[in-house]
């Protein structure tokens, strides 16, 4: 058999380093179990698969967790894939160890109806197990890191798949948790898989100003050692180069190309006070000029994830601009362990109540997990609350609520309570009368006024950020929606009776009505009123069902008349049929992205992707929003709206176009604007295509041309 890259005394070394007094016995016990119970099996790469288990567990060591941990990191495949059960795992290994491998253990007996779902549900599970005991997501995250290290051996579709999934949730909890190292390594591995071309671009071209960055460096290090040294602070200095995807990311924000990005070098300051890091930060800037807005302190308010440290960028030698992060040894070890820096190793799961603040946001989560019965939703809310930049403003007590960025007073009046929220009138930001759409920012004190009078309105949609306020805005939007539709269905059907000379009550009583109720998939009276209102259900189609219908002349075919643009979108309606439908014009979706059916008033279904900009608006009211999919077509195409900013030189609309055309892509539209300043062009277009893989081509096509800074997909006003 091959050998492991990582042998089990590595591991052991290491854990017996940050914990001597730990009982390794117990995982030199799980690493045979799972020597035995992996046997042969081989990975995809050719190695043995006793490898995994092995990376994860040295990757758990990093984290310096307990002895249970690492063992449940050796064991956390063992269940689902070997023979070994879970009852097993409890007499050999305890019920701790027993209970953090089911909670990893990935999901794979349930069926589910989407991809969409499964990931929903996975993520539920996970966050139940999170809720209970924090250790479940850390050997999960190195669980996955393993995987994205070996992502190489897979199709190119899972990649992307698993990528895109990884971007999505587990850097961001990464981040949430306070490991900066793991976050960074998972976004790197994610644009290498996701976006090839920019990635390996991007490595050339950090490659070939290495020297010149690493020489850079190390003038700004020598310069601070020199001047810490006269002033008799006590510190460590290391610089590095910032990682792919951060840069990638600030190329992409800002529109601008690699040469443009300066500030490449970040310094670290380690320092052994929190006097001495504001101190040496007063050094800093008075040796370079330190750039306005960029100054963050994170010690004085720190992160929900208990991060601290002072941030700042200056105009370091040579005009160019250099990030320091100046923090203690303490700070420093919860910065690069983040969580499971505050690990208490005789007490399972538990920490100091100092801490519980990091919870918050956990809590949060477990709560939406269980109010959002809707996956998409659910999901929605959970990126939003991982990946979004926040504030810190303060309440009139002097609390500290950490914010989405954007948020509004509305949204800090849902974070402290449902009513006051559900009342909110109006808010005093630092003393001053402000409207609700007012955007909070850091450091504003924020006093919330409200009246019994006062409930939410559909206008509170576009302006808040938080998913919370969202939640429960919808939710009391949709409670009245209901209300004013049970009422308009009620009218509906007894218009409908008396029209053909019904009692309009004696119907709904009889034994065959109740029959008819259920042939209409249909609970109750009540619940029928309701999709009537909603336009689910038409009041002719109960008729049909309660009164005899004339028999078809012979050679009529009962087959109902196509109605203009029924399958002209390709799309599939779920439980409904003969029904008009139209692509949104707000986010045009295109086979492959996902979509929803949203039913208007008057001009048939609707049909949005999930990402359209206006969901928030429809969200609310789940009674009109219905279940659609592709039909598998390849006749159709589909106008979609891109933006491409490039270097401003001759010929370069030519070539941009020249790249769309060999990608079987059509142009039907195309406009382009300069800037002198910057010299930069933004070109537009909207071309014709077929699915969502189609115009991945296009980018990809596009990406490949040396001027190109930026494409994306431009959906709405955006």
């Amino acid at each position: 058999m091959l050998r492991a890259s990582v042998h089990i005394e590595d591991i052991l070394e290491k854990v017996l380093e940050y914990n001597p007094a730990a009982e390794v016995s117990l995982i030199r016990k799980a690493y045979e179990k799972s020597l035995q119970a992996h046997g042969d099996q081989i990975r995809k790469s050719g190695n043995p698969y006793v490898e995994h288990p092995l990376e994860v567990a040295l990757i758990l060591t990093h984290l310096r967790l307990d002895v249970p941990s690492i063992a449940a990191g050796l064991l956390h495949d063992t269940v689902e894939d070997t023979s070994l059960t879970q009852e097993e795992v409890v007499r050999e290994f305890g019920g701790t160890v027993a209970y953090l491998v089911e909670g990893v253990t990935k999901i794979g007996k349930i069926k589910f109806t989407s991809a969409e779902e499964k990931q929903a549900e996975n993520f539920r599970k996970m966050l139940l197990s999170m809720s209970k005991d924090i250790r479940v997501i850390l050997i999960k995250l190195a669980d996955r890191l393993h995987n994205m290290r070996t992502l190489e051996y897979l199709p190119e579709d899972k990649q992307k798949r698993i990528a895109r999934e990884t971007l999505e949730i587990y850097a961001p909890l990464a981040n949430r948790l306070g490991i900066g190292w793991m976050k960074a390594e998972l976004e790197d591995l994610c644009l290498r898989y996701l976006k090839h071309e920019v990635y390996f671009g991007l490595v050339k071209k950090i490659a070939r100003k290495k020297e010149d960055r690493e020489a850079y460096i190390k003038e700004v290090v020598d310069i601070i050692n020199k001047n810490l040294k006269e002033n008799h602070f006590t510190a460590d200095v290391t610089g590095r180069s910032k990682h792919i995807f951060s840069i990638y990311q600030k190329m992409e924000k800002n529109g601008i190309s690699f040469e443009e990005v300066f500030d490449l070098a970040a310094i670290r300051i380690i320092t052994d006070t929190k006097f001495n890091c504001y101190a040496i930060l007063g050094l800093i800037h008075s040796l370079w000029k330190p750039v306005p807005g960029r100054f963050k302190d994170y010690i004085g308010v720190p992160k929900s994830n208990l991060y601290q440290s002072l941030h700042t960028t200056v105009i370091g030698p040579g005009g160019e601009r250099v990030e320091f992060q100046i923090r203690t040894a303490e700070m420093h070890q919860t910065a690069e362990e983040g969580i499971a820096a505050h690990w208490k190793y005789k007490e399972k799961g538990s920490f100091d109540e100092k801490n519980d603040a990091v919870f918050a946001w956990l809590r949060q989560l477990v709560e939406w997990q269980r109010d959002l019965s809707d996956n998409r939703q659910f999901m929605n809310s959970v990126k939003m609350d991982l990946f979004a930049e926040v504030v810190y403003v303060f309440s009139p007590k002097g609390a500290v609520k950490e914010l989405v960025k954007g948020s509004t007073p509305i949204d800090f009046a849902y974070s402290i309570h449902t009513e006051i929220g559900d009342h909110c009138t109006g808010a005093k930001v630092n003393g001053k009368i402000v409207p609700l759409r007012y955007e909070l920012r850091n450091g504003d004190m924020v006093q919330i006024l409200s009246s019994p009078t006062q409930y939410p309105n559909k206008d509170w949609l576009k302006w808040v950020k938080t998913p919370r306020a969202k939640t429960k805005i919808k939710h009391w939007i949709s409670v009245e929606e209901r209300k004013r539709s049970l009422e308009i269905g009620k009218k509906l059907l007894e218009k409908e009776f008396r029209r053909n000379h019904l009692n309009p009550s004696a119907p709904l009583k009889s034994e065959h009505f109740q029959t008819i109720l259920k042939e209409l998939g249909v609970l109750s009276v009540e619940e029928l009123w309701v999709l009537l209102g909603y336009g689910k259900i038409s009041p002719h189609q109960v008729i049909q069902k309660l009164l005899p219908q004339e028999p078809l002349k012979e050679g009529v075919k009962d087959k109902p008349a196509k109605k203009p643009g029924m399958e002209k979108e390709g799309v599939k309606v779920t439980g409904m049929h003969d029904i008009l439908t139209h692509i949104s014009k707000c986010c045009n979706p295109v086979p492959g992205d996902p979509i929803i059916g949203f039913i208007t008033r008057g001009r048939g279904l609707s049909i949005h992707s999930v990402e359209c900009p206006n969901i928030d608006e429809l969200d609310y009211d789940k009674e009109r929003i219905v279940d659609v999919d592709w039909e598998t077509r390849t006749d159709s195409t589909y106008p979609v709206k891109i933006s491409v900013v490039t270097v401003d030189k001759p010929g370069i609309l030519a070539s941009v176009s020249q790249a769309i055309s060999s990608s079987e892509a059509n142009i039907s539209h195309a406009e382009i604007t300069t800037s002198a300043e910057n010299k930069k062009a933004t070109l537009i277009f909207i071309i014709e295509i077929k699915d969502l893989q189609h115009l991945e081509r296009v980018f990809k096509n596009i990406e490949k041309l040396e001027s190109v800074v930026q494409v994306k997909r431009v959906r709405g006003g955006n």
